[in-house]
């Protein structure tokens, strides 16, 4: 497969060779945002070169997100563009909603996850993830997992979280601080300090010990 591009539940394919556009535009391959004037004619592209997929901001004066496989969320700039090497969502940010597209291409690289036995999962030197630690971390860390209009990336507050779980503040504080104080004496980087939540989303979603599978622990 070249790779293809769903919007609004329509699949287009990506076809080697073609220009592939999106935007308000009807000569847009894939025309979104019909009149909404905060989005551009042609917002953005993608097109191969030597087997790469390229994603490039084409408007003059609009940027739009990607947000990749695991969550995270960056920008790009009018005028710039970014290889797509794995699945990437593009969020476009209008004046009556956002707009999204899901890009799928065949792959770069190969992945190489560690099996999970029972509810445990092994993380840094010898470090075991149960399924309470998980649930902790699925409800802090959902807005990455979740996709647009829901997806937020950043870590909810500890209190929301509780809420969400229906478990006392102090519950969650906890066992999140056990967790990061494990890890942090296995060898994990950067898990103290003003910026220790938002690190441990990058590394508790980076090695999938969460993963958007685990959303539905929130729904039962």
């Amino acid at each position: 497969m070249a790779g293809q591009v769903e919007l609004d539940g329509h699949s287009y394919p990506l076809v080697p060779g073609e220009r592939f556009t999106f935007g308000r535009s009807h000569d847009c391959t894939a025309r979104l945002a019909i009149g909404d004037a905060a989005i551009s004619r042609v917002a953005g592209s993608l097109c191969d070169e030597g087997g790469t997929w390229w994603l490039s901001n084409d408007s003059g004066r609009r940027l739009f997100a990607v947000v990749d496989e695991f969550g995270f969320r960056s920008v790009v700039p009018p005028g710039r563009r970014v290889a797509v090497e794995a699945p990437v969502r593009v969020v476009l940010d209008g004046a009556a909603g956002t707009y999204s597209l899901q890009v799928t291409v065949p792959r770069k690289d190969q992945v190489v996850v560690a099996a999970v036995v029972g509810t445990s999962t092994s993380a840094g030197e010898g470090v075991v993830v149960n399924s309470a630690d998980r649930l902790a971390m699925v409800a802090l860390f959902a807005g990455y997992l979740e996709d647009p209009p829901r997806h937020d990336p950043y870590p909810k507050s500890y209190g929301a979280a509780a809420a969400r779980l229906d478990w006392p503040r102090t519950t969650l504080v906890k066992r999140i601080e056990h967790l990061r104080t494990r890890l942090t004496n296995a060898g994990v980087p950067n898990l103290t300090g003003w910026n220790a939540l938002t690190n441990l989303a990058e590394y508790a979603i980076a090695t999938r010990l969460v993963t958007k599978e685990d959303l539905h622990l929130l729904r039962r």
